[in-house]
């Protein structure tokens, strides 16, 4: 049982730090590109991809380490703890991006969401724009997007975790 706990956890850090990491590199990869305010959708699909395949295959080796066998809650507590690592990596990252890399991030977010309003809401009266500008600018702090990243990384954890941990399932019963 020591052993299976020991294992777990250094599944959970090695599978966390490289989804963690990949995330930083597909962000880059959207500063570079120049879509750091409103990325590209095929970037949300190889994050959820990278989610997947990362998570599938750390409940893969926990299963190999445990003589084939993997009951829901440990592919659960794994995949969780895959998804937090990830999304605790992530926001170091972002942090040090928008102090150091990207000063001007939230004034430049801000911007890009007022226009995005123009564009789609021309009608509005300038109380409504400045309340729904106000109501946008609470959303987009360090706080708010760092807790909005942990949350959204722990559901997808735990749905991914949840569909793989019911199909690769395997207890002692199942073995005789």
């Amino acid at each position: 049982m020591e052993n299976q706990k020991s294992s777990s956890t250094s599944i959970m850090l090695n599978y966390g730090l490289i989804l963690g990491f990949i995330s930083i590199i597909l962000a880059l990869a959207n500063f570079a590109f120049g879509d750091i305010y409103e990325p590209h959708w095929s970037m949300q699909v190889v994050s959820g991809a990278a989610s997947i395949v990362l998570i599938v295959l750390g409940l893969k080796k926990l299963k190999e380490n445990n003589n084939n066998l993997l009951s829901l809650g440990e592919a659960l507590k794994t995949g969780l703890g895959i998804a937090l690592i990830s999304g605790l990596v992530y926001i170091v990252y972002f942090y040090v991006f928008v102090n150091f890399i990207e000063p001007n991030y939230f004034m430049n977010l801000g911007k890009v969401q007022e226009a995005a309003m123009l564009e789609a809401y021309p009608n509005w009266s300038d109380e409504q724009m400045e309340a729904s500008l106000e109501m946008a600018k609470k959303m987009s702090g360090f706080g708010m997007i760092s807790a909005i990243v942990m949350i959204m990384s722990l559901f997808f954890g735990f749905v991914i975790s949840l569909i793989a941990g019911l199909i690769m399932k395997r207890s002692e019963e199942d073995n005789e």
